[in-house]
C-alpha cells in the first residue's frame, strides 16, 4: 500500500480492525423505541393517505427515507441519487379485438368478459399463442406435477372446483407446466352464475403492470378460465364426471383440439414509482464488494379510491399501514443509523432499501431484482422486515430459517443476546405461503439466501385500524436490534451464507 504522509503503518491496522464490543453496544443502543415511534408516526400519518403505489404521498415518503440515508452518510445507490425509479403502465383489455378460438368438437370463438375470464397470474402475453390441449385430472401429485405428460407448446388444462371463496389452483402445478414449455394454462370451472359474472366484470377493469419485468415462469404465457358447459361443447369432455375423479393423477392430450389465444390491450396511462437505496461501504478491501441487504416496503394500500382494497369504516377512509409496513421501513432506517455509527464499518458493504409496490404484487423488489444497482451475484443475504410492530411481546416469526444456514446463525445470535428477550421462531403458518408474499422472495428466487421477520397478521390487517397508536415500538426496537446483531455477524463472517441444497433446488431451481 502506498504510504499516506508516512501514516499508513497506523491507518491500515485501524481500518481492518474489528468493531470493539463497546462500539457495537453503543450502535445497538441507538436503536430506540422513540426512534421507531417517530418514523412510523411520519410514515403512517393521515397526511400520507396510506402511501398507495403510485401516489404523491409515496413520493413524499421516499424523500423522507432518502433524507435519513443522507444524514447517516450512506452512499446513494439508486439510478438517480438514492432513488431507483420504475414505470407503471395502466392498461385495459380491448375485448373487441381479443378472442380465444377453439377448434375442436364444436369450433367456437370466445370473447374475454363474455365467455372467458382472463387469469392474471402473469402479465398478459402480447403475441398470438396456439397449441393443442393436455388435460390433467384426478388428485394433483406434488411429487409428479406433470403426470409424465409432454406439455411443450401445448395448453395445460385442469378441472377446478368452485367454493364460496373461489377456486384453489396449485401454484406448483402452474410453475411446472410453464417451465416445461406450455404456451399457457386454463381452468375448467363450475362457478355459480353470480360468482362467474363477478369474475367476467373484472375483465374490463384497468390493470397496472411494471414495465421492464418478466414473469417468474413462462413470460408471455396465457391463462384463462371457462365454465363446464363451454368446455363440454368445445373440448368434447364431461367436466362433472372428471371432477368426480378423486384418485390418481393423469394427463392426456385431447385429440383434434387446438386453442388459439390473442388478447390485446389499450394503454391508458403511465406513472413512475420509487425504490430508495443507500449503501454503507464495507471496510475489507475484498469483502466490501459483497453486500448484506436490509429491506422493507414503504407503500401500503392507500384509500378506497386507490384501487388496492382499502375500505372505509365510519369516518375513517385511510389505511395507514402503520404495521404493514411502516414498521419494516422504520426498522430499515433505524438499522441504517446504527450501522453508520460503527468505526470501522463492517467488512462487507451493507445496503438499505425501502421498496414500493409490494401491495400491488412485489413490484419494486421485482424491478430491483431484474435491474439491480449493485451486482446481484454479490448480494450474500437479504434480511426483510414486514410487519414487526404488533402481536407477541417476546417472539418474532422468522420465515425461511430452514432454507439456509442463516437460520442457525440467527439462533446463535439470538442466544448470545438474551437481554433482547426476543425469541425467533419458525414459520407457524405454512399454509398461508407467506414466504412468497413479501419482498425477500424476489431475492430468494434469484439465489440470495433470505430471512423474513414477520409478527403475523391481526384484525387490522389491510384495514383502516392499522394506525400508529397500536404499534408496540419497544418490542419493534428489540427486533431491530436482533436484525442489527445478525447483520453484523453476516457482514463480518469469513464465508457467505449457504443454501440448503434441497431448498435451493425447490425455490431457485437447478443445483447450487
Amino acid at each position: 500500500m502506498r504510504p499516506l504522509f508516512g501514516l499508513s503503518v497506523w491507518l491500515v491496522p485501524c481500518a481492518l480492525a474489528a468493531q470493539s464490543p463497546a462500539a457495537v453496544q453503543r450502535a445497538a443502543n441507538s436503536i430506540t423505541a422513540e426512534g421507531v415511534r417517530h418514523h412510523i408516526g411520519v410514515l403512517a400519518d393521515d397526511s400520507m393517505l396510506g402511501r398507495a403505489t403510485p401516489s404523491p404521498q409515496l413520493e413524499q415518503v421516499a424523500r423522507y427515507v432518502a433524507e435519513q440515508f443522507r444524514r447517516f452518510g450512506l452512499k446513494p445507490a439508486g439510478d438517480t441519487g438514492y432513488l431507483q425509479r420504475y414505470t407503471v403502465v395502466q392498461r385495459v383489455v380491448d375485448t373487441q379485438a381479443s378472442a380465444i378460438r377453439i377448434a375442436g368438437a364444436a369450433p367456437a370463438t370466445l370473447r374475454p368478459g363474455t365467455d372467458v375470464y382472463l387469469l392474471r397470474f402473469t402479465p398478459l402475453p402480447t403475441r398470438e399463442l396456439s397449441g393443442p390441449v393436455v388435460l390433467f385430472t384426478g388428485t394433483p401429485d406434488s411429487a409428479n406435477p406433470l403426470a409424465g405428460a409432454d406439455v411443450q407448446g401445448a395448453w395445460a388444462a385442469i378441472i377446478g372446483t368452485a367454493t364460496p371463496q373461489g377456486i384453489a389452483i396449485n401454484p406448483e402445478w402452474v410453475m411446472a407446466v410453464l417451465r416445461a414449455g406450455a404456451v399457457g394454462w386454463m381452468v375448467v370451472s363450475n362457478r355459480p352464475d353470480g360468482q362467474w359474472q363477478n369474475r367476467l366484470a373484472r375483465t374490463s377493469a384497468p390493470t397496472r403492470t411494471v414495465e421492464g419485468v418478466t414473469a417468474d415462469a413462462g413470460p408471455g404465457a396465457g391463462a384463462f378460465e371457462i365454465r363446464d358447459a363451454t368446455a363440454a361443447a368445445t373440448l368434447g369432455i364431461d367436466p362433472p364426471a372428471l371432477r368426480a375423479q378423486t384418485s390418481g393423477w393423469t394427463a392426456r392430450r385431447l385429440p383434434t383440439v387446438t386453442i388459439t389465444y390473442l388478447v390485446k390491450e389499450r394503454e391508458l396511462a403511465r406513472a413512475s414509482a420509487p425504490n430508495v437505496i443507500g449503501v454503507l461501504e464495507g471496510s475489507d478491501p475484498k469483502l466490501k464488494n459483497e453486500y448484506v441487504f436490509f429491506t422493507g416496503h414503504m407503500d401500503h394500500i392507500g384509500t378506497p379510491g386507490a384501487g388496492e382494497g382499502c375500505v372505509a369504516k365510519g369516518a375513517d377512509s385511510i389505511c395507514n399501514g402503520a404495521d404493514d409496513d411502516a414498521s419494516g421501513t422504520a426498522a430499515v432506517i433505524e438499522a441504517a443509523g446504527a450501522f453508520a455509527q460503527l468505526a470501522p464499518h463492517p467488512k462487507r458493504s451493507l445496503a438499505f432499501m425501502t421498496v414500493s409496490g409490494e401491495e400491488r404484487g412485489l413490484w419494486g423488489s421485482q424491478f430491483f431484482s431484474e435491474h439491480p444497482t449493485v451486482p446481484l451475484a454479490n448480494v450474500v443475504a437479504d434480511l426483510n422486515s414486514d410487519m414487526v410492530g404488533r402481536n407477541w411481546k417476546d417472539t418474532i416469526v422468522v420465515i425461511g430459517k430452514e432454507h439456509s444456514n442463516l437460520g442457525a446463525t440467527l439462533n446463535r445470535v439470538a442466544a448470545a443476546h438474551p437481554e433482547l428477550r426476543m425469541t425467533p421462531i419458525d414459520d407457524i403458518w405454512p399454509q398461508e405461503r407467506f414466504y412468497f408474499r413479501s419482498d425477500h422472495y424476489n431475492f430468494a428466487r434469484k439465489g440470495v439466501p433470505i430471512l423474513f421477520f414477520f409478527n403475523g397478521t391481526h384484525p387490522d390487517y389491510h384495514q383502516v385500524g392499522d394506525s400508529p397508536d397500536k404499534i408496540d415500538a419497544e418490542k419493534a426496537s428489540r427486533i431491530v436490534k436482533l436484525v442489527f446483531y445478525l447483520g453484523l455477524d453476516v457482514a463480518n463472517a469469513t464465508e457467505r451464507p449457504k443454501w440448503n441444497p434441497d431448498s435451493y433446488k425447490q425455490i431457485v431451481g437447478g443445483a447450487n
